[in-house]
């Protein structure tokens, strides 16, 4: 049962500390009182050995959930603190309810809640921040909460169409490389000593099958050195800064693969701009943030670049049009909303367009790619069944000869 480090007054009024043991952090409040108590701290009680190496990150679902609640609790006139403490003795995300914890001990002391925020970023995202701040300064926390809430499970959304509609694919390429590992390196090497044994002659499949299985007996350390290599490319690509920098340019330049991720990054980039104009935010900040939540860095560089421009007072649509990464549509978009001063209203317009264009890209993507990974899969299981009846037929005909 975790256990709860707490501060608490007495009924004479004497501060006291101590440790209980509960379920949630509710709980331990909960008997607290109980025990005539008043708790002004309390928070998970961890051992010596019980530390992390790197803050665990809350999930986005967990995160548009607590917006979503705290919204309601502030649109309803409840405090910020007895919100966020109904809220985090509610949730069971233990990374969250740490954060929550914190931010309580934050508020009290005087601290606003958007800087109490940025010291959480594996929690709050620094565009998440950026609305908190210019809802503080304009009154609009409440509405800031909601549209925050709802860009989150937008976000939620696409991933999930993104997920739902690779994920097929995705299991049919997984048994399509299993059944070769299978096939090469298990069934085929336990026909090879009766090949050799009756002195057949091999038709091509079956011997191309055979060299092939090799690699999984014989030379092993060749195809384990292969996998380790791969491995170590990936992981190159993944986390070095200039492998990622190929990465980032490689995918975009992928037939269909290409497109799909463009549209994705245009989408979520019209999004949290949007949002962020929407909120108040000025907009050279709200770019900057914008920018920096976007993860391709040739997207990055050029966005830098569109900001730079802009800060030097050529406007808003100019720059971006620049850039050469949006389509004619959206364009259209930027300047209608520079000139008529509606530009959040268009970001929200260019951000469903995107949305929809990515669906509708995915949808094609995942209608060629099934196709192709059943044929392949059918392929490969045929060519292995043909080297090894046409086999069969060579050693029978062989043993025929020789009778």
């Amino acid at each position: 049962m975790p256990k709860f480090a707490y501060a608490a007054i007495d009924p004479q009024g004497a501060p006291i500390e101590g440790v209980t043991k509960a379920e949630t952090i509710g709980a331990a409040r909960a008997l607290l009182v109980e025990q005539n108590l008043f708790p002004t701290k309390i928070e998970e009680s961890r051992g010596m050995l019980d530390f992390e190496l790197t803050k665990e990150k809350v999930k986005k679902k967990e995160l548009m959930h607590f917006t979503r609640q705290l919204a309601v609790f502030v649109k309803a006139g409840i405090p910020l603190t007895d919100a966020l403490v109904t809220i985090g003795d509610e949730t069971e995300d233990v990374a969250l309810r740490r954060a929550l914890t914190q931010l309580i001990d934050d508020l009290r002391n005087g601290g606003l809640l958007s800087a109490a925020a940025a010291g959480h970023p594996e929690v709050f995202p620094e565009y998440y921040v950026g609305i908190l701040q210019s809802a503080e300064l304009t009154g609009q926390l409440d509405t800031a909460l909601e549209s925050l809430a709802e860009y989150l499970e937008r976000e939620l959304d696409t991933r999930s169409k993104v997920v739902g509609a690779l994920s097929y694919p995705m299991v049919v390429m997984v048994m399509a490389f299993g059944t070769v590992l299978i096939l090469a390196g298990y069934v085929l090497p336990q026909f090879k000593p009766l090949f050799e044994e009756l002195g057949a002659d091999l038709p091509l499949p079956t011997r191309m099958m055979l060299f092939v299985s090799r690699f999984f007996t014989d030379l092993w350390f060749v195809t384990a050195g292969f996998f380790l290599l791969v491995f170590a490319s990936f992981m190159f690509l993944a986390k070095h800064p200039t492998g990622r920098i190929w990465k980032d340019r490689l995918v975009l330049k992928l037939p269909v693969v290409g497109g799909i991720i463009d549209y994705a990054i245009l989408e979520r980039f019209c999004r949290i701009l949007g949002a962020m104009v929407a909120a108040g935010v000025p907009l050279p900040e709200g770019l900057k943030t914008t920018t920096d939540a976007t993860s391709n860095v040739v997207y990055r560089e050029r966005l830098d670049v569109a900001r730079a421009e802009m800060l030097e007072g050529k406007g808003f649509a100019g720059p971006l049009i620049a850039t050469e990464l949006f389509p004619g549509a959206a364009k259209q978009m930027f300047k209608v909303g520079e000139e008529t001063g509606t530009l959040d209203a268009q970001l929200e317009v260019a951000s469903i367009y995107f949305d929809r264009e990515l669906e509708s890209r995915i949808k094609k993507f995942t209608t060629m790619f099934e196709p192709i990974m059943i044929v392949f899969v059918g392929v490969i299981v045929g060519f292995v069944a043909l080297a090894l009846v046409s086999a069969m037929y060579g050693v029978l005909g062989g043993l025929k000869d020789d009778a």
